[in-house]
């Protein structure tokens, strides 16, 4: 079975692209995933390095 959260954060990741992540809060995160783990996305914001817990997330957008 493919798991489609993980394929589209390696699509991400590969292509270096820009991603917008949405916060269950409403807060908007946008910027470039560096690593995923089983509870995390590491994400370049800025020059900056944001660690955010997936549970947190309402919606990605690539």
């Amino acid at each position: 079975m493919i798991n489609i959260q993980d394929e589209l954060y390696q699509q991400a990741i590969e292509a270096k692209k820009e991603v917008t992540i949405i916060l269950l809060k409403g807060f908007r995160i946008t910027g470039q995933i560096i690593a995923v783990d089983r509870f995390t996305i590491l994400i370049n914001v800025d020059g900056k390095q944001q660690l955010i817990y997936k549970q947190a997330i309402s919606t990605i957008s690539v």
